[in-house]
């Protein structure tokens, strides 16, 4: 077995154990039977709910080279109750579907997405590639969430300013976790599609190294999609903002993400534009 399909299995073994170790038989209609040890499912549950043998489920869990149906997939989807995300990830995983190099590669933006950026005025908006760097952004981007131009590739990554940056947290204060947490399920749910890409493996090794809540919350294997819905900044120079965000991907460059935040009121509109007018 290859390195690349060995770190795949075990990616898929370690979300089956997370997601079967949250629920209790009580809520997948089957009745506790004697002590449990630990929380959650036991393995022999979900292969009796999923209509498989209990070694088949024992050895996908093991991460083990398979051969897996997509039949097998949706019922396993369901033992688990996967939510649409989850059940996505677990396809990608078990499925290995890999994505071309064209879907890969961000280092081209096309200048109607430029020129579509510009024209958001008001409203901070920026590219997202899928391993979560900033490829591309308008000045209100700029002036709210910090210079990129002058940034190494790195500090554009959010998912790293996320939890390495002081400038995020004091961006974001309270909100901070929340927030954390939605950009590292986001990554966790992009991985699955890339599972041993070197950026990413070098990204999760570097912020094992310095965050301690990545190196707590990257086991609990958390995916999510889309936007955070309403978000609140506090900037240093104009105090709190609010915005609602919407995220679509680019039709023809599917990897690659455009996130807009809206001014959410009055309030926050003129704030930004007070911005772009001064600076």
């Amino acid at each position: 077995m290859d390195n690349l399909n060995h770190q795949r299995l075990r990616e898929l073994a370690q979300f089956l154990r997370t997601r079967r170790d949250r629920l209790t038989p009580e809520q997948v209609g089957l009745s506790p039977q004697g002590r449990r040890r630990t929380p959650g499912l036991r393995r022999e549950e979900v292969a009796i709910l999923s209509g498989v043998s209990i070694d088949w489920y024992t050895w996908l869990e093991q991460g083990r080279d398979i051969q897996v149906s997509s039949q097998v997939l949706e019922n396993i989807a369901a033992a688990l109750r996967l939510d649409s995300t989850e059940r996505n990830h677990l396809f990608a995983l078990a499925l290995q579907n890999q994505p071309t190099k064209q879907q890969q590669d961000s280092r081209f933006i096309q200048p109607t997405l430029l020129a579509f950026l510009d024209q958001q005025g008001n409203s901070p908006a920026y590219v997202l590639d899928q391993r979560l760097n900033i490829v591309a952004w308008n000045k209100a981007a700029n002036l709210i969430y910090g210079d990129y131009e002058p940034m190494s590739y790195l500090e554009r990554n959010t998912l790293w300013r996320t939890f390495v940056s002081p400038f995020s947290r004091e961006l974001l204060q309270e909100n901070w976790e929340m927030h954390a947490r939605h950009r590292l399920a986001q990554f966790r749910a992009n991985y699955g599609k890339l599972v041993g890409d070197p950026s990413f493996v070098e990204l999760i090794e570097v912020l094992n190294q310095e965050s301690e809540e990545f190196r707590e919350w990257w086991p609990e294997h958390d995916v999510l999609n889309g936007p955070e819905g309403r978000k609140v900044n506090y900037h240093p120079i104009v105090g709190v903002m609010e915005f609602d965000q919407i995220s679509f991907l680019v039709t023809d460059s599917q990897h690659l993400t455009v996130t807009v935040n809206l001014p959410a009121n009055e309030e926050t509109r003129l704030k930004v534009f007070g911005l772009l007018k001064n600076f």
